[in-house]
């Protein structure tokens, strides 16, 4: 009799935040993502939500390893304080693999929780596959507000699924290619038996606007602001961050990075960008 396949979603679905899956074949095991949620007004006292993993880490000898989308916190917040309860059975953590700029988010974040020389980071290119037991995992390029976001197109023995991660349809992105909507084109013509997709304000109508319009709206704030400019954003968004970088120098502004996180992902960039 044939293996079932599984997929249990650990968080992510019918909430924005905890973005995890679990795909299970036979003996084989596979995560995709690892996200936290910011808290609710309700909870208080508490700071971050993140998955319940007992799943997993009680099936710990099938998991093959974690394969992440983006480098979102919703998408990889949540490693740091997973990873410690899912050593493998051997005693070392799973081994991750990701793109080149979500590499180097989770290696900032594990360095700051003091887990960057136990872990097992491996970079993935775009159109790379990784066999991990039954599961192939392909990385298909999509454009979202943060560079290297990946689709996943992954082959089992009872068929072909493919996991957009988060996507947006922008032709026109900051930094990177647009969606490769010719590879997802060939894989649907291959045959797909479960497509998982990104389903953030399907219910609105109309579509998102290309990140450009961010773009023009911080050129006329950093242009008719008299005084400072103070703009907050998430230390990943690192194309928002070059954005506001490139509508200050535009404007003879001066621009001032705070704050540990935004100030490690910063530097990382740099480094990524000068290689």
């Amino acid at each position: 009799m044939a293996d079932k396949l599984r997929v249990i979603p650990l968080g992510g679905l019918g909430e924005i935040g905890k973005n995890m899956m679990v795909f299970e074949l036979g003996e084989d095991l596979i995560l995709v993502d690892a996200g936290l949620m910011f808290p609710e007004a309700d909870m208080l006292g508490v700071d971050l939500v993140i998955p319940d993993v007992s799943y997993v880490a009680n099936r710990i000898g099938k998991l093959r390893g974690i394969v992440i989308t983006h480098g979102h916190e919703d998408h990889t917040g949540a490693l740091p304080y997973v990873l410690p309860q899912l050593r493998l059975p051997n005693g070392k953590m799973p081994p991750i693999y990701c793109s080149r700029l979500t590499h180097g988010l989770i290696s900032v974040k594990l360095h700051e929780h003091k887990l960057n020389k136990e872990a097992d980071l491996h970079m993935v290119k775009m159109g790379q596959t990784v066999r991990l037991g039954k599961f192939t995992v392909e990385w298909v390029r999509v454009t979202h507000s943060i560079p290297d976001s990946a689709g996943l197109a992954i082959r089992t023995p009872v068929g072909n699924i493919f996991h957009t991660g988060d996507f947006k349809l922008d032709h026109t992105p900051i930094m990177g290619e647009p969606t490769d909507l010719l590879r997802i084109a060939e894989l649907g013509r291959e045959g797909v038996m479960l497509l998982l997709s990104d389903s953030t304000y399907a219910e609105t109508p109309g579509y998102t606007p290309s990140e450009y319009v961010v773009g023009d709206a911080l050129d006329q704030i950093t242009a008719h602001s008299s005084g400072r400019v103070i703009i907050a954003t998430f230390a990943s968004l690192i194309s928002r961050v070059q954005q506001i970088i490139d509508a200050s120098y535009a404007n003879g502004r001066h621009v001032f990075v705070t704050g540990r996180s935004m100030m490690d992902n910063v530097k990382m960039a740099l480094k990524q960008k000068s290689r």
